[in-house]
């Protein structure tokens, strides 16, 4: 249960570490703001066309899938068994048939046929990426990037620290950067802006606590604590998230404890393996975010704030099903302008981490993420706990877990894996299923409108 904290042995707390008092000393942050640390490169000049923004990290802007006609058509056209006269009718369908509005007859064509983009007409392209040729994902171009050094080399394709630090590993904004939902000044991608959202709202709550019994400024025997809590945040009056409210934090599969040293208030951890929750907008993303060799860094803000970034190794897999799994593929594709399967072959071609020596490639991409942290209370609870379940949305997730599954062997073998019949990839939209081949179907009558996806799959009627 949150309460405010007010009480004397807290503000006692708060006065010695102002005051730099050497002894025991805690510090607690809730994560405010949580978003991949990608640097927009946009000119502040720039008014704002569609979805093309261009700057030194994106020469070309933001990406364009399954904006435009000609775009799309141009990605159809990688498929080896569509012909020339079907590649245009499906980039320029006409307003009849199924769905007479002209937005409708886009949204379930193009998110239809791109489901079906293989090298025979029946592998489901989102679960099985690699059987589809790569649309092509305009990488990052800039040279400037947040994150760590997680190597501890300065390679050629190494980014450039804002304050000069060279060696900076994160190659999953080369490879994503340029990506529309993820991409826009000052965390405003949709997105970003969406799972910050759902955060806020109460899906989930990230919180870290900084502990050590030196001087609070200058302890080089620190502790760091990141981890889940099963507390709402707060907000004040004005709908900020609120200072000086307790939470509980779990030390459960998404916790970790890391030993820390800290220079003039700065905060950097050792390197390990890192697990915290991952950015979610959906409960059956809600899953552990593992940074292997990973790293935190806090630095204070004046007001008490502090900007806080993680960093280390993901394996691709998850990245690629935490992206396009919470809905479809073809839903979140046409929406958001972007190809999972551009997304899957640039996160492939940039993996640098996590070496598999049976197939002689990365499975892991240098990531890095940033936070805003607002001052909290962070308290153990009164007996130990794991993280509630959610039983409504246990369908969802199940959903989730096997379609993530199918896919994580279809890669891993290169053998083309069938669609779980439990695959949020069957679920109607609109009264609109996606049949074998890519072909827009109606479902049956019990399909409702349904943007979320969260409904039960059903069978699709037979084609007149």
């Amino acid at each position: 249960m949150i309460k405010r904290a007010w009480t004397a042995s807290c503000i006692a707390v708060m006065a010695a570490s102002s005051i730099q008092a050497a002894g025991p000393w805690v510090r607690g942050y809730v994560v405010a703001f949580y978003d991949p640390a990608f640097r927009y490169g946009g000119r502040a000049d720039y008014s704002r066309g569609m979805e093309i923004e261009p700057g030194i990290d994106c020469l070309h802007g933001s990406t364009i899938h399954f904006a435009v006609p000609a775009q799309v058509a141009k990605s159809f056209s990688l498929i080896p068994w569509r012909t020339p006269q079907e590649v245009e009718a499906l980039a320029n369908p006409p307003a009849d048939g199924l769905e007479r509005n002209v937005a409708g007859v886009y949204f379930h064509t193009w998110r239809a046929a791109s489901a079906y983009r293989g090298y025979n007409r029946d592998i489901e392209t989102y679960i099985n990426p690699f059987a589809a040729e790569d649309p092509g994902q305009p990488q990052v171009t800039s040279r400037i990037g947040e994150g760590f050094n997680l190597d501890g080399k300065i390679k050629s394709n190494d980014f450039v620290s804002p304050d000069g630090e060279k060696g900076i590993d994160n190659q999953l904004y080369r490879a994503w950067g340029c990506d529309a939902p993820w991409r826009g000044a000052n965390g405003n991608g949709t997105l970003v802006l969406r799972s910050n959202d759902k955060m806020l709202e109460g899906l989930y709550t990230v919180v870290i606590r900084i502990s050590g019994n030196k001087d609070p400024m200058n302890d080089d025997d620190a502790t760091l604590e990141i981890g889940y809590s099963p507390d709402q945040i707060m907000k004040d009056a004005r709908g900020n998230v609120g200072v000086d409210y307790s939470y509980r934090i779990l030390k459960s599969e998404q916790y970790a404890k890391l030993k820390a040293r800290i220079k003039d208030g700065v905060v950097e951890t050792e390197q390990a393996d890192i697990h915290m929750p991952q950015i979610a907008w959906f409960n059956n993303q809600l899953r552990d975010a593992f940074f292997r060799q990973g790293k935190i860094g806090v630095v204070p803000n004046p007001d008490g704030t502090a900007a806080g970034l993680v960093g280390g190794y993901r394996d691709f897999r998850d990245l690629y099903t935490q992206n396009v799994f919470a809905q479809s593929g073809g839903v979140q594709g046409v929406r958001e302008h972007e190809d999972h399967v551009a997304l899957y072959h640039a996160l492939r071609r940039h993996a640098d981490g996590m070496f598999n020596a049976r197939t002689g490639r990365y499975d892991g991409i240098s990531s890095a993420y940033r936070m805003k942290l607002v001052p909290v209370f962070v308290v153990d609870p009164d007996k130990p706990m794991g993280i509630p379940p959610r039983e409504s949305e246990e369908g969802r997730k199940r959903a989730f877990d096997d379609t993530s599954a199918a896919m994580i062997k279809a890669v891993n073998t290169l053998v083309p894996q069938p669609v779980p019949p439990t695959s949020t990839e069957l679920t109607p939209v609109d009264g609109v299923i996606v049949g074998p081949g890519g072909v827009a179907l109606p479902a049956s009558a019990q399909a409702r409108r349904n943007y979320g996806g969260n409904r039960t799959p059903v069978q699709a009627s037979p084609p007149r």
